[in-house]
C-alpha cells in the first residue's frame, strides 16, 4: 500500500528554498508526532464528538447556500481569492462563497448566513470556511495543502449523482460526499478531486485546528494566529473584501436579493 504523504507538487529551486521546506516538513513532522488523533488520511467522523451536531444540522446549511447559489455565477473563483491556488485552478468551475478565514473579513456574507455561521461555532478552532462549489466535469489536479496543524472537513451539501462519479482521493483512498454527512482528512496528504457528473457538487469546506497534545497545541495556536500578517494572507484579505462588496452591490443593482 503506498500513502504519498506530504508530495510537494514544485521543486525548491533554491538553497533557501530548501532550508524554508526542510524546517516545514520538520515542524510537521512535530506536529503529527503530538496528534491527538494519530497520522492519517482520513479520520472517522466518531473520532469528533461534535460533528454529531453539525451533521444534525445540515438542512439549515443546505436552506442557506441554496438561497445563495442562485448567484453562483457571480461568485468569485477560488484563485480571484487566494493567488496561490492558480497552480491548480484557472477556470471559472471552481466558486467559492468565503463566511470565515485567518485574518479575512468576510461580515456580509457571515451576515446572510446565521444559521450557518452558528454551526461553525460548534467546530472548535474553526479557522476557515467557506462554500465550495465545483461545475460538472471540474477536475482538481493532486497537490498538498499548506500545513498540517489544520484538518479539513466537507460536509456534504449538494452531491450529484451517480456518486462514484463524483470522489476524492486521499493518498491512497477514494472517497465520496455523502449530503448532511462529514469528511474528516489530513489535506497535506496528496489529493485530487473529480466530478465526472452534469450537477454541481458543494460542500461547506471548513479548516479547524488539529487536535493536539500540549505545549504543540498551544505552538500551533500561535502559528495560526500569527499567519494572519502574512502577506498572502492580507493580500487574500483585500481580495475577498473585493469580491464580497463587488458581489452584493451587483445583487443590490439588480433589485434581487437573496
Amino acid at each position: 500500500m503506498t500513502r504519498p504523504r506530504r508530495h510537494w507538487t514544485f521543486p525548491a529551486r533554491t538553497h533557501k528554498a530548501r532550508l524554508r521546506r526542510n524546517l516545514h516538513s520538520a515542524l510537521e513532522w512535530l506536529v503529527c508526532r503530538f496528534a491527538v488523533h494519530g497520522d492519517r488520511p482520513v479520520f472517522a467522523a466518531e473520532q469528533f464528538p461534535w460533528i454529531e451536531g453539525v451533521e444534525a444540522d445540515w438542512q439549515r446549511v443546505r436552506r442557506e447556500l441554496d438561497a445563495v447559489m442562485v448567484y453562483r455565477s457571480e461568485m468569485p473563483n477560488f484563485q480571484d481569492i487566494l493567488r496561490e491556488v492558480r497552480g491548480i485552478q484557472k477556470d471559472d468551475d471552481w466558486k467559492t462563497f468565503f463566511l470565515k478565514g485567518v485574518g479575512m473579513n468576510c461580515a456580509e456574507n457571515a451576515r446572510r448566513c446565521p444559521e450557518t455561521m452558528r454551526v461553525l461555532q460548534e467546530i472548535p478552532g474553526c479557522t476557515t470556511a467557506f462554500f465550495s462549489i465545483l461545475s460538472p466535469g471540474k477536475h482538481i489536479p493532486p497537490h498538498r495543502g499548506a500545513w498540517a496543524g489544520v484538518l479539513r472537513l466537507h460536509l456534504g451539501l449538494i452531491v450529484p449523482e451517480p456518486a462514484e462519479r463524483c470522489r476524492i482521493r486521499i493518498a491512497d483512498e477514494v472517497h465520496t460526499w455523502k449530503e448532511g454527512k462529514c469528511l474528516v482528512f489530513d489535506d497535506t496528504y496528496n489529493h485530487q478531486v473529480w466530478n465526472d457528473t452534469t450537477g454541481y457538487r458543494v460542500v461547506l469546506f471548513v479548516d479547524f485546528e488539529r487536535p493536539l497534545f500540549w505545549p504543540m497545541a498551544w505552538f500551533n495556536h500561535w502559528l495560526l494566529n500569527l499567519a494572519a500578517v502574512a502577506p498572502f494572507l492580507r493580500e487574500a484579505n483585500a481580495r475577498q473584501e473585493a469580491a464580497e462588496r463587488s458581489f452584493w452591490g451587483r445583487i443590490a443593482a439588480s433589485a434581487i436579493q437573496p
